[in-house]
């Protein structure tokens, strides 16, 4: 218990980086970017999946739970950290993975399950059910009492731990550029600004405009405020979570090479992506500075490497 309580004070007090981008182009749009090293947390529970969890496992041990469950795509970033946040701080985990086993695990999964997490596969259908009673119901039933840690990790208490993202001094930039998942990132950064900056989402599945019920309910349940200062741009998914094509891993390539920070091609890469696109297009107030949010995911690189051939290069 020591142990969970020395992390949740810490989280308050950690403070990433914030890195410059020089480009030249930059200079002809009237611009600056600026990248907020949120992968530099925690050299496993990286980026915004570390601000996500720990006030979770807070109120896990609060109530007396001793096993955390989630849900989770096979090469989900928020499996894997669940899984070592379990290790790490003595709490079984469970994993509900959307879709069939498939034998080897990959990276992810191999090293979930290297970390103590149990799987337990159930089909695309009835993943979209997940949070229904009856579901639910056979979870218990089968897994016994545990806290229900939400996809993503996003629910009030994520949002909470995100809106610490930014210090004070880190609060007077133009633009604020997060990639999204399930929008609790997104919604921590909107509700630490107060509504006084805009935000800008970079959705990582198609048609990721539905994300903005999910967003208005989270910062609903997180202060009880609307808020306006914020929007999503859907236009860089590239097919939707998981979805790419060459013009995107050269980018994240060439930004690597120059920059030497990797992006992973899910999330920061698109947003990255978006993030140059929009700035040639115009998009950007001319003399703005720009912050965007390195969230992390870079272990999933190397289940995509294993996947599609060795096409992103990386430190990982």
């Amino acid at each position: 218990m020591v142990f969970i309580y020395l992390a949740f004070m810490l989280l308050e007090h950690i403070q990433t980086p914030v890195v410059q981008i020089i480009e030249e182009r930059f200079n002809e749009y009237g611009i600056e970017l600026f990248l907020k090293r949120e992968d530099l947390t925690d050299p496993i529970i990286s980026g915004n999946k570390y601000r996500k969890l720990l006030y979770n496992l807070a109120a896990a041990r609060e109530a007396g739970q001793t096993a955390l469950l989630t849900f989770g795509g096979a090469y989900s970033n928020h499996i894997h950290a669940t899984a070592y946040a379990g290790y790490k701080f003595g709490f079984r985990t469970i994993g509900i993975i959307r879709g069939e086993e498939s034998l080897p695990l990959n990276p992810t999964l191999k090293d979930a399950a290297t970390y103590g997490m149990e799987f337990y596969y159930i089909s695309r259908t009835a993943y979209r059910d997940k949070y229904q009673p009856e579901l639910l119901k056979e979870f218990h039933d089968r897994f016994g009492e545990f806290y229900l840690v939400p996809e993503g990790g996003s629910n009030a208490l994520a949002v909470k731990g995100c809106a610490q993202i930014l210090s004070e001094e880190e609060k007077n930039y133009d633009y604020y550029c997060c990639a999204c998942g399930t929008g609790g990132t997104l919604s921590g950064i909107v509700a630490s600004l107060n509504a006084e900056k805009e935000v800008i989402g970079f959705p990582a599945l198609k048609n990721g405009s539905f994300l903005m019920k999910d967003i208005e309910k989270l910062l609903d349940q997180y202060s009880g405020k609307n808020y306006d200062n914020y929007s999503l741009n859907t236009d860089y998914h590239f097919g939707g979570y998981a979805k790419w094509d060459m013009q995107l891993i050269s980018f994240i390539n060439r930004f690597y090479q120059k920059h030497h920070i990797s992006l992973d091609p899910v999330y920061t890469g698109k947003m990255l992506y978006g993030i140059y696109d929009l700035a040639e297009k115009g998009f950007f107030r001319q003399d703005s500075k720009i912050l965007a949010i390195h969230t992390g995911g870079l272990q999933g690189i190397r289940g995509f490497n294993e996947r599609f051939g060795p096409l992103i290069q990386t430190m990982q």
